[in-house]
């Protein structure tokens, strides 16, 4: 029965990482529901202690983070407005309903419109902050992905630790 646990295990993990790289699965969250299956059917001299768990849970609030606050950062640092960082939370959250291009656009055109709507800015201003957008969301991204990663690493080393 322990080989099934793994097998579950090792197959969230994996769902995980695919959901890195294609945003439609909730990767770290998978990742991190990986370990808990794992912590509580497998033996404990073979599976993870909740010191593991722990740093897991803060690196999945941390590839979250990241992922939210990134896009917006990008804007920021480009110029935008408060105008057009809400707008690009606004276009990110609309945007996930039209992957994947959703997921690249929504923030940029959120962006765009709030800082020629809103915060009443030319064309060549609001294409600047998008642009920013656009940069932060694929620093967010990058991100998330080492985050993973990095998780499903100190989950296999805390396995094999305990070996």
């Amino acid at each position: 029965m322990e080989a099934v646990w793994w097998t579950l295990s090792v197959l969230l993990m994996l769902a995980g990482l695919v959901g890195a790289v294609f945003p439609v699965l909730p990767d770290s969250l998978l990742i991190l529901a990986g370990a808990v299956l794992h912590h509580f059917t497998v033996p404990p001299e073979r599976s993870v202690g909740w010191w593991t768990l722990g740093v897991l849970a803060v690196l999945t609030v941390l590839a979250h983070v990241a992922d939210f606050v990134a896009g917006a950062l990008g804007a920021r640092k480009f110029g935008a407005s408060r105008w057009g960082a809400f707008g690009g939370f606004i276009g990110a959250i609309v945007g996930l309903f039209f992957f994947p291009w959703g997921l690249f656009l929504g923030p940029v055109l959120g962006v765009l419109c709030a800082e020629v709507l809103f915060a009443r800015r030319t064309l060549a201003p609001a294409a600047k902050s998008s642009a920013g957008t656009l940069l932060g969301t694929l620093a967010g991204m990058a991100a998330k992905i080492t985050i993973d990663f990095l998780m499903v690493a100190i989950f296999a080393v805390a396995v094999l630790w305990r070996h």
